[in-house]
């Protein structure tokens, strides 16, 4: 999976972890990925939840005959951030033939939730 020129690449994020049914990746809180306001945009949190999503998501289809895509997602923002490093931990909650639903949670350096995602893939045939 070609992860440079993407937004992966431009937010900085990294997969630190991949295995099935679970992804562990990391994005800074700098100004890439900040608010005007200062704080960790809203929308790089749903970045961060969508790709490890999609990442992991693609982990369990079959690499030969399916692809992913991002069906639905939703985030409750916790706790602001005004700098460091965030950590997603996405694990799988269905695994179905079309469609999967995972669950994100993404952290901060003490453990302290920042924000909760889910989001729901849809698996596609390729042609």
């Amino acid at each position: 999976m070609e992860l440079k020129d993407t937004l992966i690449e431009t937010l900085g994020m990294e997969i630190v972890s991949l295995e099935k049914g679970r992804v562990v990746a990391t994005m800074p809180v700098d100004k890439r990925t900040r608010q005007p306001f200062g704080l960790l945009h809203g929308g790089a949190s749903v970045a961060l939840a969508e790709t490890v999503a999609s990442i992991g998501a693609f982990e369990l289809c079959d690499k030969e005959t399916e692809s992913v895509a991002g069906l639905e997602i939703n985030a409750n923002h916790i706790r602001a951030k005004k700098d460091g490093i965030v950590t997603a931990v996405a694990t799988v909650l269905h695994q179905g033939r079309t469609t999967m639903v995972w669950d994100i949670k993404i952290t901060d350096e003490n453990d302290k939730l920042i924000c909760t995602s889910r989001c729901t893939m849809a698996v596609i045939k390729r042609k």
